[in-house]
């Protein structure tokens, strides 16, 4: 048995790596789904089924629980996937399996609260408000998932989310970091004429981003405090693991990756990241 990680490309990777760091012995299989990435700009009921459609293959290859490394599906797959898919399919193959996405933890780690928070709309004024701008698709950021969920939660935090239709296709496809940094400046400063000023905090909302944070850094005022996902997402995944001892996650530390497009080596922005030549296997 082991962990399945599932992205529309190599964007999760950066999920992939914060697990590897944080479950050392644990065995993970990851997936991108490149054939079909990004999912950012595709209609939702697409985005369900090639979601569905990954799972299934990771859990062909023995995994009992995967996670949603990708925004996009998460927000607008996964909760259809847990509710209408999941309790036939689980009888179907005659062992326990779970799906899990990546907002949830996102979300508990901006707010500073657990998921069962509800805000009490009830309490004194907020006199004082944080901004927190959060990078993402447009797919995440139509969905306003990052709005509503964080609104449930806490009054004193204003959510604004600035849709980046390209960055992740640039990082799929290797652009240079000129390229990416004078994008990035252009989103950070669309976001702040959109808000009148600049974010107090930023979730990179796409875990693509993640891959090149530094330029975010570059580009937000000095000190800006980023969330980063792949870290909450380790948090919570070992929370949860030790609450489910029957989703067995392997003890060997083995680690395979899987792509539906081109096999080989991935890019060089990617090596740069990972610290090595990563192989990808034809899914």
């Amino acid at each position: 048995m082991a962990i399945g990680v599932f992205d529309s490309g190599i964007g999760g990777l950066s999920v992939h790596r914060a697990l590897v760091e944080r479950l050392a012995h644990t065995d993970l299989i990851y997936l991108a789904d490149q054939a079909n990435a990004p999912y950012g700009g595709r209609p939702g009921e697409e985005i369900v089924e090639l979601t569905k459609a990954g799972c299934i293959r990771l859990f062909d290859e023995g995994v009992s629980l995967v996670v949603l490394a990708c925004n996009t599906a998460s927000a607008i797959a996964l909760r259809r996937l847990q509710q209408t898919w999941l309790p036939t399919y689980r009888r179907e193959l005659g062992r326990p399996v779970n799906v899990l996405g990546i907002i949830v933890p996102t979300i508990e780690a901006a707010t500073g609260m657990p998921w069962e928070h509800e805000a009490d709309r009830h309490g004194d004024k907020v006199e004082k408000v944080d901004i927190l701008g959060v990078f993402s698709t447009p797919g995440t950021a139509a969905s306003r998932v990052f709005e509503i969920e964080i609104d449930k939660r806490r009054q004193d935090v204003a959510v604004f989310s600035e849709p980046c239709p390209n960055l992740a296709r640039m990082i799929e496809d290797g652009a240079g970091e000129a390229e990416l940094a004078q994008t990035v400046a252009g989103h950070v400063e669309a976001l702040r004429r959109r808000i009148g000023r600049l974010p107090d905090r930023a979730i990179l909302g796409c875990t693509h981003y993640e891959i090149i944070a530094d330029l975010f850094k570059a580009a937000l005022p000095p000190g800006t405090p980023l969330i980063h996902q792949p870290a909450a997402t380790a948090d919570a995944l070992e929370r949860y693991l030790e609450r489910h001892p029957e989703l067995s996650a392997g003890r060997e530390g083995k680690r395979r990756f899987l792509t539906t497009g081109r096999v080989g080596e991935q890019n060089r922005l990617i090596t740069a990241f990972w610290g090595a030549p990563l192989r990808f296997e034809a899914a």
